[in-house]
């Protein structure tokens, strides 16, 4: 009896075990924190990553096509653009092309005259014929390239094809012979015909182009072109610039950079070489590439002793100062002198001499009415712009008196 209830309870306690209600229950609070249909809610199926390392791989490769089509839409606009701008030359070509077909030979362009004028080219030639003694082939090939600008830009007008004429220049002759004064001159003409954005001049030397070790040769060439442009850069004794004794020679380095620049940016800067003219044909047979990109050569011959007492009478104009008539003599003779001499610069020397004769006549006026006291120390205006014979007779004298070795000083 004992045994039958016994085994009646294990059966009981067997059945309870595996009773469905439990698991019924089980399976609902499951469900209820999950989807109820895994296969219906695509929430389920979202890639949610985890602890794997390359699982970021997922999103470089999402990153990757977005950037994939940015770029390609960039180039498909791109191309669509160029293709705008080229249909648009087309028909700009061909409505000109039309134009010009149609445009009789009678077609007024306008009088040179009013170009010159209205440009102010007209001006800057007037002020080279004032400010520039002599130099009459010079002032002509300024006065052609000029008619060149002109012409030219009559021609744009009407709607002719033109092109940037070369204006790179080569200025050969001695020192103080007015190479600088016509780069200034040149650079204020191409500036009022639209050729320079500034027309400014620059000047340069080998000191400034060049360094002194390695690597420092491209900044300083660079920086002395960023200041040139838009205007002239006058590289005077450019013949410096190259050693043919050494194949190191850091300035090989900047006339490579300035062929570079003569060739594509002739339409921005204009390069202008000077210095003496044997030199400068020596230094264009080591630089062959120079000599071809400059297309107007200019010499510069010295001035006759007239020529220079010329120059001293617009020196004077300018500072506002009256030369005596029989002192112009003087000065004739002290020019005439001094052109026997080392190291004589042309109009350089007569802005020396004219600056000596300026100390001497403020000497001469001080002792007069400081120091001595005529007319109770009171000076006239005509006293302050007056230079006199005797100012020039010092300077004369001084070349006449010294010693040998002193002269070229005096």
């Amino acid at each position: 009896m004992k045994f039958s209830a016994a085994v009646s309870l294990l059966f009981v306690a067997s059945a309870s075990a595996f009773a469905p209600a439990s698991v019924g229950r089980a399976a609902t609070q499951i469900a209820a924190g999950s989807n109820q249909n895994p296969f219906g809610n695509t929430e389920s199926l979202q890639y949610t990553g985890g602890d794997d390392p390359n699982n970021k791989n997922y999103g470089r490769l999402k990153e990757k096509l977005n950037e994939a089509d940015i770029e390609r839409r960039k180039i498909q606009e791109e191309a669509e653009r160029r293709e705008r701008a080229a249909e648009i030359r087309r028909e700009e070509r061909l409505a000109k092309i039309a134009y010009m077909k149609e445009m009789p030979d009678s077609q007024p362009a306008g009088t040179v005259d009013e170009f010159m004028f209205k440009e102010g080219v007209q001006d800057q030639l007037d002020k080279l014929d004032r400010d520039l003694v002599g130099l009459v082939a010079v002032k002509q090939r300024v006065k052609e390239i000029a008619a060149l600008l002109v012409l030219d830009k009559m021609r744009r007008k009407l709607g002719f094809e033109t092109s940037v004429p070369s204006l790179h220049m080569s200025f050969t002759g001695a020192p103080g012979t007015g190479k600088t004064t016509v780069a200034v001159r040149m650079g204020q003409i191409l500036a009022k015909m639209g050729y320079a954005r500034r027309g400014h001049v620059v000047l340069a030397t080998r000191d400034d182009l060049v360094g002194q070790y390695v690597g420092h040769t491209a900044p300083k060439t660079k920086e002395m072109i960023k200041k040139a442009m838009g205007g002239v850069l006058l590289v005077d004794e450019a013949y410096y610039l190259y050693n043919a004794a050494n194949d190191r020679d850091y300035g090989q380095e900047s006339i490579e950079i300035l062929l570079n620049v003569m060739e594509n940016n002739q339409d921005d800067l204009v390069v202008a070489v000077a210095g003496y003219k044997d030199r400068m044909d020596k230094f264009f047979s080591y630089i062959p590439g120079m000599m071809s990109r400059i297309g107007n050569h200019i010499d510069f011959p010295n001035y006759s002793a007239d020529e220079l007492v010329q120059i001293a009478g617009v020196m004077a104009r300018d500072l506002e100062y009256d030369i005596d008539d029989d002192a112009y003599d003087t000065f004739k003779n002290y020019i005439e002198e001094r052109m026997k001499l080392p190291y004589f610069s042309n109009a350089r020397t007569v802005r020396n001499a004219m600056d000596r004769a300026r100390m001497n006549s403020a000497i001469r006026t001080f002792e007069k009415y400081a120091i001595e006291g005529v007319n109770g120390g009171v000076c006239t205006v005509a006293d302050l712009k007056n230079i006199s014979s005797e100012d020039f007779q010092i300077i004369l004298d001084d070349i006449l008196n010294s010693d040998t070795e002193k002269r070229i000083f005096a």
